[in-house]
């Protein structure tokens, strides 16, 4: 009894609180960290913690509403997370010429590459809850 209303009062909290959903994707991403340094893996920490996220949610573990508004700040602010890049560029002026235009080149073309895998990732996860919603709709 007293579990159950700890974990519908921490439920609520985070439901209701930007700052503690902000918090938890920061921890998803610090485990994924570790998880990267524990096991030696090769992927950015960041990646994994995303993967882990993603097993919790399809698990139901956790709501996509425990982390929406937490996530929507993220999103919100990614311009102050870019402008030390280009505050770099004024100091390296060598970055204006061919080796700037590489630099952009890659950026560019990774910029398309993520919005293309995420455009399809988000499409297939459409397609996959509308199916699950359906399956359930009909009773399977």
């Amino acid at each position: 009894m007293r579990v159950s209303w700890l974990r519908v009062r921490v439920r609520r909290g985070v439901h209701r609180s930007p700052l503690l959903q902000i918090g938890l994707v920061v921890g998803f991403w610090l485990a994924g960290e570790g998880i990267a340094k524990l096991t030696g893996l090769p992927v950015p920490g960041g990646v994994i913690g995303m993967l882990l996220v993603l097993a919790l949610l399809a698990t139901r573990r956790v709501s996509a509403h425990s982390l929406r508004r937490g996530a929507e700040w993220f999103i919100g602010s990614m311009v102050l997370f870019f402008v030390p890049a280009v505050m770099a560029l004024l100091d390296h002026r060598e970055l204006l010429g061919l080796l700037g235009l590489k630099i952009l080149a890659v950026i560019v073309g990774g910029t398309v590459a993520v919005m293309l895998v995420t455009g399809l990732i988000v499409d297939l996860c459409t397609r996959w809850g509308a199916r699950d919603a359906a399956a359930h709709a009909s009773g399977d």
